[in-house]
């Protein structure tokens, strides 16, 4: 991997990846909205053939999972166009390609982690636009992964940061106990791609941090280690404002494929929000 192009590199991932890559020999190429649409094929064509990348990584995506259901057709467009015009034009110059997914694949009513090869039913329009994005990759090219992620927080904005700033107004904050899932770092999550690019190892990945935790007690862990007084009260999903799309009560994702490989596992997500408080100055310490 000499020269890897990364798309929506403003967004959390896309720093977090610029981060890691920015004292090694790896050649950067950054895109975003504004230098690169990838739902324009003649675009996506010419970036990448004048470029020659050996790994495109795609990080753009429209993940406002709301204005998904309001928005469907740009969703489609930048959720499975997109991917599908970075795959074709990756195969071209037999380029590998990363897609980052997302647990919204799955119907999100397990009672247990779900693995990679456990059957998609996504429930909302967000969901369904980024499986169609990955069924587009996999169509066009053999040498992919797809990097399925969840609950993911870094350089931008996040629930972290949500609780963070609203705990400087409020006493008390409500929060949802009854959905369950796997807080990432997005620096986290950027290893573990740069760690399984030069396997070759094709194939759907799921890569999330360690440990299942709830909104209220991902809340709770905010506070205990910003060092805030303000208190997270627990609330049901029923008793919370009712959001426009469906949100998955359990999307916990097992890293099967990842841990199998046997030399590489993500940390456990307390450590790796103990990491990203103390690196963006939000801890108590």
């Amino acid at each position: 991997m000499k020269k890897v192009l990364i798309t929506g590199c403003n967004g959390q991932l896309g720093r977090s990846l610029n981060y890691l890559l920015k004292d090694t020999d790896i050649e950067v190429i950054n895109t975003d909205v504004d230098n690169l649409d990838i739902c324009d094929w003649e675009q996506v064509c010419k970036v990448v053939t004048e470029n020659k990348p050996d790994t495109i990584i795609n990080c753009a995506a429209h993940t406002a999972v709301d204005k998904c259901e309001t928005d469907r057709e740009n969703a489609e467009r930048i959720n499975a166009l997109g991917p599908k015009n970075l795959a074709k034009a990756a195969a071209l110059i037999d380029a590998q390609i990363v897609q980052v997914s997302t647990d919204y694949v799955f119907a999100g009513d397990a009672d247990k982690p779900y693995v990679e090869s456990d059957e998609p039913a996504p429930q909302s329009v967000y969901g369904s636009t980024k499986l169609a994005g990955e069924k587009a990759v996999m169509a066009e090219t053999d040498k992919y992964f797809i990097v399925r992620t969840a609950w993911l927080y870094g350089e931008g904005n996040n629930f972290v940061r949500t609780m963070l700033r609203l705990a400087k107004d409020h006493d008390e904050i409500t929060v949802v106990n009854d959905q369950f899932g796997s807080p990432t770092s997005s620096l986290e999550l950027a290893r573990m791609i740069l760690h399984i690019i030069p396997t070759g190892e094709y194939g759907i990945y799921h890569g999330t941090c360690e440990g299942i935790t709830s909104w209220y007690e991902f809340a709770c862990e905010i506070m205990r280690q910003s060092g805030s007084s303000t208190k997270i009260v627990p609330v049901t999903t029923d008793e919370y404002p009712a959001s426009v799309a469906k949100r998955p009560a359990y999307s916990v994702l097992d890293n099967k494929k990842l841990n199998s490989m046997g030399d590489y596992r993500m940390k456990q997500w307390k450590d790796a929000l103990t990491e990203y408080m103390d690196m963006m100055g939000y801890s108590a310490k």
